[in-house]
C-alpha cells in the first residue's frame, strides 16, 4: 500500500471521534494525538491529528514520518518547504493561514474538478470551525489553502 493511501486509510478510522468533554480539547483519543507531538490536553489538536496519522502511516508502511513533530500549522509549512506542492492530490496536508499564527490543517482525501478537495481534518465541526469539537470530513475550497504538503 502507497503511503498516501495509507495515510487516508488511517484518517477514515478516525472520523467522527470527537472531545471528551464538548469543547475541552481532551479525551481518550484526542489526548492520543496531543501526545505525539509531546502535549497534553487542552491545546488546540488538529496539526497532532494529522501527524499522529501520518506517524501511524509511515510505521505501517515501513517509510519515516517526514513531518515536524509539532502542533503547530504553521510552524509545520515554514519547517517543511521542500515539502510543499501547489496542485494537491489524495493523501496531501492542506494548510491554511489566518494570520497572525493562526492556522488550521487536514488531510486531503479527494481533488475535485471544481477547484474543491474532500478532506478529513481533527479540531473541527460541520461547520468547518478551525477550533471544532471532532474529526470531520469536509469539503473546501482549494483557493482557500495557502499551500499543501506531501510526504
Amino acid at each position: 500500500m502507497k503511503l498516501s493511501e495509507s495515510i487516508i486509510e488511517i484518517a477514515n478510522s478516525q472520523v467522527g471521534v470527537h472531545e471528551i468533554p464538548h469543547g475541552s480539547n481532551a479525551g481518550p483519543e484526542v489526548e492520543i494525538y496531543l501526545k505525539s507531538v509531546g502535549l497534553g490536553k487542552g491545546n488546540a489538536w488538529c496539526m497532532a491529528f494529522v501527524y499522529w496519522v501520518t506517524n501511524e502511516a509511515s510505521k505501517k508502511c515501513g517509510a519515516l514520518n517526514q513531518l515536524l513533530k509539532t502542533a503547530g500549522v504553521i510552524n509545520q509549512w515554514n519547517s517543511r518547504p521542500k515539502l510543499r506542492v501547489t496542485i494537491p492530490q489524495a493523501g496531501d496536508i492542506f494548510i491554511m493561514d489566518f494570520g497572525k499564527g493562526l492556522g488550521h490543517t487536514g488531510i486531503v482525501t479527494e481533488v475535485l474538478a471544481n477547484g474543491t478537495i474532500n478532506t478529513i481534518e481533527g479540531n473541527t465541526n460541520t461547520d468547518g470551525s478551525r477550533d471544532g469539537y471532532a474529526v470531520c470530513k469536509r469539503n473546501r475550497k482549494i483557493t482557500s489553502c495557502k499551500g499543501f504538503l506531501r510526504v
